[in-house]
């Protein structure tokens, strides 16, 4: 299985044979280039700026928007239902997590905008994470202290942290630095895809994608 990043919560997920999930895309408003994509599965963890532009996905057969389990070109998806409460305003806010079960031995899951640590009724119905993608810079999502509070419960193969500081970004979020000194690493594998067949014989893995949206826009102009 291949993974890109788009910046911000915005993957692909593809698999030979089988269908391809775009996840969170955003379109203008947060100062990133809109990504031109391609997708079979749209999945939206909420209806907010920079997560739920589904109209610039070419080719999408279904756009996932909550708790439920689907099925599409043999993917099977589970979306999990992690909302909180803002407890500055006192409103419940919506999220949903999906999980992609692309039918081998590699699991992923994309938390979305979740924003607060699960209980453990809710760790369970994760199941087993292979890649996990975890938001880390706080704003509306988790902050890294957080982050790595998650990834400790969850226990992942591999983390790709989301949803952080980027260059042209409008949005207030934190550099994935500093979730980096909470994982208590300096230094990790840098990629422009992750291309995974099963999980490490051994330990954690954190993985920083390098978000596409600079060549993609290159590539528009020329």
């Amino acid at each position: 299985m291949d993974i890109t990043w788009y910046g911000h919560s915005c993957f692909r997920l593809s698999e030979r044979g089988a269908a391809t999930v775009i996840t969170d895309p955003y379109g203008e408003g947060i100062g990133l280039p809109v990504p031109k994509l391609k997708g079979d599965i749209v999945t939206i963890s909420h209806q907010g700026l920079g997560h739920s532009a589904v109209e610039i996905v070419k080719g999408a057969q279904m756009v996932l928007q909550s708790p439920g389990e689907y099925e599409i070109g043999g993917v099977f998806v589970t979306g999990i239902a992690m909302h909180t409460i803002d407890e500055s305003r006192g409103l419940a806010r919506y999220n949903v997590a999906y999980s992609f079960d692309f039918g081998g031995e590699v699991n992923v899951l994309h938390l979305g905008d979740l924003a607060h640590v699960p209980d453990q009724r809710q760790i369970q119905e994760l199941g087993e994470v292979t890649v996990l993608l975890v938001p880390v810079g706080g704003g509306n999502g988790l902050r890294a202290a957080m982050a790595a509070e998650v990834i400790a419960l969850i226990e992942p193969s591999y983390i790709i942290p989301m949803h952080y500081a980027l260059d042209g970004l409008t949005l207030d979020l934190e550099p994935v630095e500093r979730f980096l000194k909470a994982m208590g690493v300096s230094k990790v594998q840098e990629e422009d895809t992750l291309r995974v067949s099963s999980a490490p014989e051994e330990g954690t893995q954190i993985v920083l994608l390098r978000p596409q949206i600079k060549a993609n826009a290159e590539n528009a102009r020329g």
